[in-house]
């Protein structure tokens, strides 16, 4: 009789306290989430039941919006726990140290310790969002001007971004605004997918370069009359090339008015020779030869400085509208292909 009695308590504050359960439920988390909420006191004993510890790996673009891809739920307790996904109308005994979410969709989910007495812990209540799915692959529409191919990029999920790989679908880098503008003689096709917020992925499509057709540009090798990027448009843009001693490549485009120039880094580098140079001068023609003082930036290149931006520590006024003309180069014997992603966005 005593037994049931503590029993009969326990479900009696569960009702009591449904509203401030539903009250005080949160969401979001970090890369491994652990959210409790207290919503329930135990059975009228004396007796203490530790709250379980409720994580999972919140995936995807943001790994604090409560968005996963993973349905696994891990569970730490010292003792006996169930979950509940209907606020706890009922509840499933749980196995060994985790259960599985199913279903795409918006979850809300209690879990609580017991022991063989009735007693009940305080309710670790989470919402989190769970999917999937992944996206459709992107569309990519493919036109040329002048030197530059430029491929325009739709059917991107709501808060997903698209993404391209030089590599054969090796890495891949994040794709700003809605188009691609690409120049060089290099890189023979490049790799296009998107990833959804819960981080899903889309199939890929490959777009072709085409080698020797009319955009298949080996850069200028003359300083005073520089091969002319055109933007199209477009907020990222990749500069790709083939070059040797006594092959440098002198590339020239315009910031355009409102815009600024966000980063300029090496995303491609292939050859025996780890070291290259760079210098980027504020002018349409690359005049400075080596004064060093009339360069924007200058340096090696190679693949220690992939993905570093080497405008980082350069003033924002230094970055608006107007000229700039790129100079690569590579001293040794040994040919070295390169690609440099260049990202605008609008000017503060």
């Amino acid at each position: 009789m005593p037994l049931t009695l503590r029993y009969s308590a326990a479900r009696l504050t569960l009702s009591a306290a449904l509203a401030l359960c539903l009250a005080a439920c949160g969401g979001g988390g970090g890369d491994t989430n652990t959210q409790a909420t207290t919503s329930l006191t135990p059975g009228s004993t004396t007796k203490f039941i530790p709250k379980p510890v409720l994580t999972f790996s919140d995936t995807g673009l943001s790994v604090t919006d409560g968005v996963t891809s993973r349905g696994r739920w891990d569970v730490s307790s010292p003792f006996p726990w169930e979950f509940s996904f209907d606020m706890g109308a009922t509840w499933s005994r749980g196995q060994d140290k985790s259960f599985n979410v199913e279903g795409d969709g918006a979850k809300l989910i209690w879990v609580r310790s017991y022991d063989d007495m009735g007693n009940t812990s305080e309710i670790a209540v989470v919402n989190c969002v769970l999917d999937t799915i992944p996206p459709a692959s992107v569309q990519a529409v493919v036109m040329t001007q002048d030197l530059t191919r430029l491929v325009r990029v739709s059917g991107v999920e709501d808060q997903g971004q698209w993404e391209y790989s030089l590599d054969d679908a090796r890495s891949w880098l994040t794709g700003t605004g809605d188009r691609l503008a690409i120049m060089g003689n290099a890189l023979t096709g490049l790799w296009l997918r998107q990833t959804d917020l819960a981080g899903n992925k889309s199939p890929m499509e490959r777009i072709s370069l085409e080698p020797n057709s009319a955009t298949w540009h080996e850069a200028s090798g003359n300083p005073l009359q520089p091969s002319v990027l055109s933007l199209q448009q477009a907020r990222t843009v990749v500069l790709h090339g083939s070059v040797v001693k006594g092959d440098a490549d002198y590339i020239r485009w315009d910031i355009p008015v409102g815009q600024s120039l966000k980063t300029v880094r090496l995303v491609h580098y292939v050859s025996p020779d780890p070291i290259a140079f760079y210098a980027l001068q504020r002018a349409p023609v690359f005049d400075a030869g080596i004064d060093v003082s009339r360069m924007l930036v200058y340096g090696h290149m190679g693949p220690q400085d992939l993905k570093r931006n080497v405008l980082q520590n350069l003033a924002p006024a230094q970055l608006t509208a107007g000229p700039i003309t790129l100079w690569f180069q590579q001293t040794g014997v040994q040919p070295t292909e390169y690609a440099i992603e260049l990202v605008f966005q609008p000017a503060e």
